[in-house]
Parts: C-alpha cells; structure tokens; sequence
C-alpha cells in the first residue's frame, strides 16, 4: 500500500505541485486548503505525513497542531509534520520545532525535489 501525504496548504498553485510531484513518486496524496478541512482530513484518514502552510485561513497550522497534539492518536509523536512557512522566521520555526514538527520547507526557497527529499527522510 502506499504511503499516504495529506497536503494542508491554502495556495492552490503549490499545493497541485507539491501534489503531482508525491503523486509522480508514489504517494498517495490527500488535499485540504484550509486548517479546519486539513485537521478533519488527520481525525478520518491517519495520514503517513502531513505538509502543513503556517498562514491559513479557519484554521492556522499552529492551530492545527496544537488540536493534533490534543488528540491522542493523531498527535505529532504519532504523524510526522513538516511545516511549510512563508516567512522562515526563526521565531515561527522555533514554535513549531517545540510543538513537535518533524521538519520546515521555507516556500522563497524550495523546489518540489527538496519536498520529496524531506518526505521521503521523515515517512
């Protein structure tokens, strides 16, 4: 069975690259544009990793972490998330290294190779 990446970004661009890049590699890949639909995606499919924006709207990726943190089976001990920040400010990055990520892609910065190098270094 494959392993299973739930994308949580509200750019609609980055988030069809990210996908057909996971997808092109054997992923299967589940999609949110917003916190709220993204932790609900978490709670009914137990996703292998989570890609999760930081600036969204509903929900904020802190927000969803700290809700994954409440819940016990779909906490960030038991699901692997890599932030994906607009800003890569150190404080921002900090807070979520704290809260239990896994690892951060900076969005100025990156390129789909680099995402699936990270996917593939945390699943």
């Amino acid at each position: 069975m494959n392993k299973r990446i739930l994308i949580i970004e509200d750019e609609e661009i980055l988030l069809n690259l990210i996908k057909k890049k996971l997808i092109d590699n054997g992923y299967e890949v589940l999609t949110a544009m917003n916190g709220k639909d993204g932790f609900d995606l978490i709670k009914q499919e137990n996703p292998d990793l989570v890609l999760l924006d930081v600036i969204m709207p509903i929900l904020d990726g802190f927000e969803v972490m700290e809700s994954m943190n409440k819940t016990s089976d779909f906490n960030l001990k038991n699901i692997p998330v890599i932030i994906i920040s607009n800003s890569g400010q150190p404080i921002e990055i900090d807070r979520a290294i704290k809260m239990g990520v896994k690892d951060y892609l900076i969005k100025t910065t990156f390129d789909p190779t680099e995402i699936l190098e990270k996917v593939n270094k945390h699943i």
